[in-house]
């Protein structure tokens, strides 16, 4: 399945207008880098895909299983060492309003694992770029 956004930057200091599909997204860079802090930055978009799809996933299990569970909380720490060329996301996930056994927590530690963004994170990843 592919998909594609397309990033359009002005003369607007990296204020960044992302379109995928019918959604629009805006991106920045914080003052303190030129910008006007006015959207997420690239880190935090690349740490938003992660706990977002971890989330989703995670409610799609939850929901097939009928489990009760109020809320799941899905934070993500992403920590870049461009000098090592190392990148380490740390990721903690709470559930509100339930008490899990040990066996349930076993179980969402699998499914967390394969949310679809942490398989393509995990994985061998190419990028080809061409210009036009």
């Amino acid at each position: 399945m592919a998909i594609t956004v397309k990033a359009s930057l002005g003369k607007e200091r990296y204020y960044t207008e992302v379109v995928a599909g019918e959604n629009i997204l805006i991106t920045d860079e914080p003052v303190d880098k030129g910008g006007g802090n006015k959207g997420f930055n690239p880190f935090e978009i690349l740490a938003t895909s992660l706990a977002s799809c971890t989330a989703a996933t995670l409610r799609m299990y939850i929901d097939r299983k009928e489990w009760s569970v109020e809320t799941i909380n899905v934070e993500v720490e992403l920590e870049n060492f461009p000098l090592t060329k190392r990148a380490i996301f740390k990721r903690d996930i709470t559930f509100e309003g339930t008490i899990l056994d040990e066996e349930q927590i076993k179980r969402l530690r699998a499914i967390a694992d394969a949310c679809p963004i942490h398989k393509i994170l995990t994985n061998d990843i190419e990028i080809l770029t061409k210009f036009s």
